[in-house]
């Protein structure tokens, strides 16, 4: 978040002859305080930021000074407003539409014609998901403890970690974190988080690693997995795993095989396919969905 404040409060001064403090406050919704740590920051990163004081007074950039923002190009700059366009769809807020509005200001030589990229990073979950996203920033800026209680397919637990990064991979939203319980990092899922809350307690930065965010790591391997699917559901296999992830058997029937990821997942994947669906491979595979449909037969045989 102060990063993407920095970058707006710089894209202001570069468009804007003069303004000051209050006006920058107000524009991004923080005190005058940070306004002020803020300039410092982009001083130090060798802007050279002039503030002067009383009547006429204000912030401005040192005559003289400019970014060419010629070395964006019309494609690059699309890009960059439908990644910003993309993180507000998961911000609870309008701070990136506001920041990409800066952007745009005075570059329409660059972004002309209308948008051809389109990202929407949000999910059916993003009345829950938005203010947790927003909470774990906040912490990671401020060098915050979170507290909350995790559900995984090993059990429940009530976990403290120190944030580092939001990571969204494939179609999920996770936290990179040291665990003070397992004394590790570990990615945690957010929507497997409850009761999240910031701890009044900061904890030192540690030296991080970047979390592995290979398809071996968050949907480790394991089960060899063999199905023959009716041709109705070919659109989801495609949908899926793309049109190359079965052959087509003698009886039309297509023969799916794959590494999955664990036992639960699979066979709620399975099940959803009703009798479109026969497994061949592994054996624990068939025998579990047999005692799971003799469960349900019993069930709704009950007068």
């Amino acid at each position: 978040m102060k990063t993407d404040r920095l970058i707006g409060i710089l894209s202001v001064l570069l468009q804007e002859e003069k303004t000051t403090a209050p006006e920058l406050a107000e524009k991004f919704e923080v005190s005058r305080r940070t306004i002020n740590r803020d300039i410092e920051d982009l001083c130090k990163a060798g802007i050279p930021v002039r503030t002067i004081q009383g009547t006429g007074g204000g912030i401005r950039i040192m005559d003289g000074y400019r970014m060419d923002r010629t070395i964006l190009t019309s494609k690059e700059m699309q890009g960059t407003l439908a990644g910003l366009r993309s993180l507000d769809s998961v911000s609870g807020s309008r701070y990136y539409s506001r920041l990409m509005e800066k952007l745009q200001t005075g570059s329409s030589e660059f972004v002309s014609g209308r948008d051809s990229m389109l990202i929407d990073l949000s999910s059916w979950y993003k009345g829950s998901l938005a203010p947790k996203i927003e909470m774990i920033q906040d912490a990671i800026e401020n060098r915050r403890l979170l507290d909350f209680r995790y559900y995984a397919p090993s059990g429940e637990s009530a976990r403290t970690i120190e944030p580092y990064y939001v990571v969204f991979k494939w179609t999920s939203w996770y936290v990179w974190a040291w665990c003070r319980k397992r004394k590790d990092f570990r990615l945690f899922k957010l929507n497997r988080m409850d009761q999240l809350s910031v701890s009044g307690e900061t904890f030192v930065c540690r030296e991080v690693p970047m979390p592995d965010l290979s398809n071996e790591k968050i949907f480790p391997g394991g089960i060899r997995v063999k199905v023959l699917f009716a041709p109705d559901v070919k659109w989801r296999l495609v949908e899926e795993f793309g049109p190359h992830c079965f052959t087509e058997a003698d009886d039309g029937r297509l023969l799916f095989q794959a590494d999955y990821t664990d036992m639960e997942n699979l066979l709620t994947w399975i099940l959803t396919f009703g009798e479109n669906a026969e497994v061949l491979e592994p054996a624990e595979v068939r025998e579990r969905i047999c005692r799971i449909a003799d469960a349900v037969r019993k069930i709704y045989r009950r007068k």
